[in-house]
C-alpha cells in the first residue's frame, strides 16, 4: 500500500537511460486526472497475497480532516517546532529572553524546551562564572608562583573587578547585552587588568627588597611604572578600536567584544595607578611583617 501511494501520488525513482549523449533519470508517477481530489484514492489498486487486484475503495474510504503535516515528538512527547532570529538591534540573548517570557504563560501542562543553537548557547553561557572563575584562579597560581608567596598576588587579583566594571559600564551605555562575545571581553579584560597590576607590584616589592619602606615603594613604583602601563594600554586600545567600530554584517559579535575590551582597559588603566599601589601596601600590612625603612 505504501510503495502504491507512494509511487501513484509522489513518484518514484526507478533507473536512468541515456539519451543524445546525456545522462536522464526516469520517475514513474501517476497521470495528473487520476490524483487530482481524495476520492481518485480509491480508483488504485493494490496487489493482494493472492496475486489479485484489490482497489482502494474495497477496504478504505477517504475524507477532509485537519491536521498537521508531520507529527514531531522531542523527548519522548508531543511537540511542534517554532523557529526564528532576532531582531535588528537585538542580541540573540535578549530573543532568548523575550522568548523565554513568553513561554512562561502556557497554559498548564505545557512545557517548552530549547534546541539546536538556541541550546548550545544556552549552555556556554551557563558555563561563564566557571569559566570566570577558574581564569581567575589561574592568573593567582601563576603569580603566586612568581613572588613565591600567597599574600602578593591578592594585590593583582583585587585590581581584576575594577576592569570588570569598566567593561560593563561600556556595554550599558552602547545599549549591548550579555551575550557569548561579550564574556569573551571579559575574560580578555581578566588578563589585562592583571596585566597593569603586575607591573606596578613587581616593581614595588624589588623596592621593598632594596630597604624601602611599603608606602614609599608603592608610590615609587606607580610613578616609575605610570608611563610603561599607559602606553601599552594606549596601544591596545587602539587596537581594538577598529571592532568597537564595526558595521555590516557580523558586526554585533566585533562591536562587543571590541566596546567590553576597551572599557575594561580603561578602567583598568585610570584606576590601576591609584588603588595596586594602595592594595598592595594592604596586603602586605595584613600578611606580613614590614621591614626597617632605609629611605
Amino acid at each position: 500500500m505504501t510503495d502504491t501511494l507512494s509511487s501513484a501520488w509522489g513518484g518514484t525513482y526507478v533507473n536512468d537511460f541515456i539519451d543524445r549523449g546525456r545522462v536522464k533519470k526516469v520517475y514513474i508517477q501517476g497521470e495528473s486526472d487520476a490524483r487530482a481530489v481524495p476520492s481518485d484514492l480509491g480508483k488504485w489498486f493494490v496487489r493482494g497475497s493472492d496475486n489479485s487486484m484489490t482497489p482502494f475503495s474495497a477496504f478504505a474510504t477517504t475524507h477532509w480532516q485537519y491536521g498537521p503535516e508531520s507529527l514531531v515528538r522531542y523527548n519522548g512527547s508531543a511537540a511542534f517546532e517554532i523557529q526564528g532570529e532576532n531582531a535588528a538591534g537585538f542580541s540573540s540573548g535578549a530573543a532568548m529572553d523575550k522568548m523565554e517570557k513568553l513561554a512562561d504563560s502556557l497554559p498548564a501542562g505545557s512545557t517548552w524546551a530549547w534546541s539546536g543553537i538556541s541550546l548550545q548557547e544556552k549552555l556556554a553561557s551557563g558555563q561563564a562564572m566557571s569559566l570566570y572563575a577558574i581564569s581567575i584562579l589561574v592568573v593567582f597560581l601563576c603569580l603566586a608562583a612568581l613572588y613565591e608567596s600567597w599574600s602578593v598576588p591578592f594585590s593583582v587579583i583585587m585590581v581584576i573587578p575594577l576592569g570588570l566594571l569598566g567593561a560593563a559600564l561600556a556595554a550599558t551605555l552602547r545599549g549591548l547585552s550579555n551575550d557569548v562575545y561579550f564574556q569573551v571581553a571579559l575574560l580578555t579584560t581578566i588578563g589585562l587588568s592583571s596585566k597593569n597590576a603586575i607591573l606596578i607590584v613587581e616593581f614595588a616589592e624589588s623596592a621593598v627588597d632594596e630597604g624601602y619602606s611599603l608606602s614609599r615603594a608603592a608610590i615609587r613604583a606607580a610613578q616609575t611604572r605610570l608611563r610603561p602601563i599607559v602606553m601599552t594600554s594606549l596601544a591596545f586600545i587602539a587596537g581594538v578600536l577598529p571592532l568597537a567600530i564595526a558595521t555590516g554584517a557580523g558586526a554585533n559579535s566585533r562591536v562587543a567584544i571590541g566596546t567590553g575590551i576597551i572599557g575594561g582597559t580603561l578602567t583598568a588603566t585610570l584606576l590601576a595607578v591609584f588603588f595596586v599601589p594602595l592594595f598592595f601596601v594592604l596586603v602586605k600590612r595584613l600578611f606580613t611583617r614590614q621591614r626597617p625603612s632605609q629611605e
